[in-house]
């Protein structure tokens, strides 16, 4: 088994480009909370329209309740990482300087 020199473990040009395009791609903090958000108010109204069907009578009670549970989850799973959020700002606001 060779070893690689230390010169080898620096990062090549090609993997600092394919780095800096993916974190184009992938947008910034602000940006993944907006799909987080997005997400959530799709998920809702998806279940509103599956209960409005259930109650017209051209849907079923079961799909109904699948699009309520899963707009129930993706809701509490956006407010517990608003609480995380909340509670790391809290932290760096009680550090002393």
């Amino acid at each position: 088994m060779a070893i690689a020199p230390i010169g080898a473990s620096i990062p090549s040009p090609q993997l600092t480009t394919t780095l800096a395009s993916r974190e184009a791609q992938t947008g910034g903090f602000g940006e993944t909370l907006q799909k987080i958000v997005d997400k959530v108010e799709t998920s809702s109204s998806a279940a509103n329209d599956a209960v409005g069907r259930m109650l017209d009578g051209t849907g079923d009670v079961h799909e109904a309740m699948i699009a309520l549970q899963s707009s129930d989850l993706s809701f509490q799973l956006a407010v517990q990482v608003r609480n995380k959020f909340v509670q790391a700002y809290q932290d760096i606001m009680r550090m002393p300087v």
